[in-house]
């Protein structure tokens, strides 16, 4: 089943969202004052909703939007370093169209995979409160239930997003142990219900410029949960 109407509806809702005083006065005043290299381009500013198809059967979960990356371009992972790593991950992986990208009209396509995050706001220094992570939540609930028909793996960046994916996921329907698991790189727990859920280190710049996470590590935490979702 192919919700896609109910995920554009919901992916508009988002971007409208006003509900963290503190994100909605720095992303907007980011867009104002912009980065000098992106002098040039009108900043989205908005809260940014996930993206690729409604029938996912892979979902990537992050942290946030980077300030000059997706609060500037409007698409997850996008415009920034970052962003680079992941999708040309994907690509070589067979489920991205292209190894890169930098704007919501550059053509990329996502191949039965969708890209979001537990918090749709770019946060000072990349860093949601708690209190933030709890109100964005239902956001990722709804993504999460529009998803479930067609969704069988999970993998998610970091720890942050790892805490804040466990309860999403048990609102959503899946059954996930007690106690919850804790989040490690290569963690895999199977959920009852029918998904695989896996730990990948964030691909923040801390963690790809010191090699913490390598280009083949990334590569191969997104293969093993592909295959489990049956895309390759």
């Amino acid at each position: 089943m192919d919700d896609s109407g109910g995920l554009a509806r919901l992916d508009r809702r988002v971007s409208e969202c006003r509900a963290c005083p503190r994100l909605v006065e720095w992303r907007e005043e980011v867009a104002r004052t912009k980065r000098a290299a992106f002098a040039d381009w009108t900043y989205w500013g908005r809260p940014v909703p996930g993206y690729g198809p409604a029938d996912a059967r892979l979902a990537i979960i992050g942290l946030a939007p980077a300030a000059h990356g997706g609060n500037r371009t409007g698409r997850m992972f996008t415009g920034d370093r970052s962003g680079d790593v992941l999708y040309q991950a994907l690509y070589d992986l067979g489920l991205a169209s292209q190894p890169t990208s930098v704007a919501l009209d550059d053509g990329l396509e996502l191949y039965g995979v969708r890209v979001t995050a537990p918090v749709h706001c770019a946060p000072p220094a990349n860093k949601p409160t708690p209190g933030e992570r709890d109100t964005c939540r239902p956001w990722l609930v709804q993504e999460l239930k529009l998803l479930r028909p067609t969704l069988r793996a999970v993998v998610v960046l970091g720890a942050f997003g790892w805490q804040a994916a466990l309860p999403a996921l048990t609102e959503a329907g899946w059954t996930v142990p007690r106690p919850r698991p804790a989040f490690g790189h290569g963690a895999h727990v199977p959920l009852e219900g029918g998904l695989d859920l896996y730990g990948c280190f964030h691909v923040s710049q801390r963690n790809t410029f010191t090699g913490r996470l390598t280009p083949e590590m990334l590569r191969e935490t997104l293969g093993t949960a592909a295959q489990a979702a049956g895309l390759r």
